[in-house]
């Protein structure tokens, strides 16, 4: 099994091939490799604003949340202190923390640089990909594909695992630590607009097709293919934001 040494400075923005299979994770999914209270509320905290536990732009009282997490008001703060780096959390000097706010503006920010990098790299990565990149691909496709006929909100922690995994074997061939640094944090930021849409319950979206047009073009070898289903896939979640009924949307 391929270990990434502790001291790697991207040690958690690499993909992991060897992880085992994902499961259908608890409503507070949390690391499994959580060492500390303060990674765990971390974990925790993190998990629970992505799924929109806590409105964009909500306060968020140490006082009431370490009690919440079962933490102290120290513990809490360094787990917020490390969301506001993931973009995630605002800090606000001595008036405290907030969850950072949603807006289809921002989302238009998030998917024109999530198009202009992994579009990019995953041309690239169709171009050099080896025989071990197409079984990356495959496997990660597979995996993927179990999950989301149709994607479920039960087991939408476990899809966007299995999505993330997929996107990244399609630019490992190519992809460099710091672009999966930066496209995790793009694609975390993703993740809130994605689980609204999947809130809206009346999308005509059929996730799975596109990831199959992506997948086959890849296969293909046909760089320029799939980038377009790459492009086209990443805009459809700002799409659907742009035309939720009025009164829908949390933001």
């Amino acid at each position: 099994m391929n270990t990434i040494l502790p001291a790697h400075p991207f040690a958690d923005a690499l993909p992991d091939d060897s992880a085992p299979a994902i499961e259908p994770a608890a409503d507070d999914a949390v690391e499994p490799h959580a060492r500390t209270l303060s990674e765990h509320a971390y974990h925790q905290l993190r998990q629970h604003i992505i799924e929109g536990h806590y409105p964009p732009g909500a306060k968020l009282r140490v006082e009431h949340l370490k009690n919440v997490y079962g933490v102290g008001a120290g513990t809490l703060r360094e787990a917020l202190t490390r969301l506001v780096s993931d973009a995630l959390v605002v800090a606000e000097g001595q008036r405290g923390f907030r969850v950072t706010p949603m807006s289809v503006d921002d989302l238009e920010a998030i998917t024109r640089l999530r198009i202009h990098i992994e579009v990019d790299a995953l041309r690239e990565s169709v171009r050099r990909g080896d025989d071990a990149w197409e079984h990356r691909v495959r496997q990660s496709f597979e995996m993927l594909s179990a999950w989301e006929q149709p994607v479920s909100i039960e087991h939408r922690t476990a899809w966007e695992a299995c999505n993330r995994r997929f996107h990244e074997a399609l630019i490992s061939a190519a992809a460099t630590p710091w672009t999966y640094l930066i496209l995790r944090m793009l694609s975390q930021q993703s993740e809130r607009y994605r689980r609204v849409c999947i809130g809206l319950g009346d999308s005509k979206r059929d996730v799975h097709a596109e990831h199959k047009c992506l997948f086959d073009a890849a296969m293909r070898r046909a760089d320029a293919r799939a980038a377009l289903a790459l492009e086209d896939h990443i805009g459809t979640t700002l799409a659907v934001v742009r035309n939720a009924p009025p009164g829908t949307l949390p933001f």
